[in-house]
């Protein structure tokens, strides 16, 4: 194995462009964490079940310009960081010019479903990044917290930590504020086994 030296400060531009020129198999994605670019797995249907039916109910309450993506690539570029959350809400004239990914400072919202593989990073990195970003709300569904499956409406990201955290398990409704103004509902979302 061969390792490159990349020049400091320069190593976000080097990751960053890597990133962009990868060819990642089709339902991989490719993640920029800790200095290093990670590839994630497909998730499996349970997971899928569960996006589709957040991204569904967040159509519904949105305005036309406003849009709701499975697979935009989210940079928090003072911590060196992209993700690709399982469903971001942002405003579509924020995506014009942009070529592959987005500042996270511009979501909405940022959603996350775990899986046992993403499950700590999940609840806790990508947790700390959101807040740092910082993104408004932060939706995580838990499919294996220890006491049950739960949903956890993470808000008020103030000097990188969320000051409110809302946990809700699975079954119970789960109140998004404002811009979206709904209640949505968990019944029927799986958990894992």
């Amino acid at each position: 194995m061969t390792a490159m030296s990349v020049e400091p400060g320069r190593q976000w531009d080097y990751l960053l462009n890597t990133w962009l020129e990868l060819d990642v198999p089709e339902g991989w994605r490719a993640e920029i964490d800790e200095g290093e670019i990670r590839l994630v797995p497909p998730p499996n249907v349970g997971h899928n079940v569960i996006a589709g039916r957040v991204h569904r109910a967040l159509l519904a309450c949105l305005p036309p310009e406003v849009g709701v993506y499975q697979t935009l690539g989210t940079e928090i570029v003072p911590l060196e960081k992209l993700y690709v959350p399982d469903l971001v809400v942002v405003d579509d004239a924020r995506l014009v010019a942009q070529e592959a990914s987005i500042d996270a400072a511009g979501l909405l919202m940022a959603v996350e479903i775990t899986s046992k593989r993403t499950a700590r990073l999940d609840r806790t990195k990508k947790l700390w990044a959101y807040g740092h970003a910082p993104v408004p709300l932060f939706l995580l569904v838990d499919r294996f917290d220890e006491e049950g499956p739960t949903v956890t409406l993470f808000s008020e990201p103030d000097q990188g930590r969320y000051q409110r955290g809302v946990r809700t398990p699975f079954g119970q409704p789960v109140e998004l504020p404002e811009p979206f103004g709904i209640v949505l509902a968990t019944e029927g979302f799986p958990a894992d086994k």
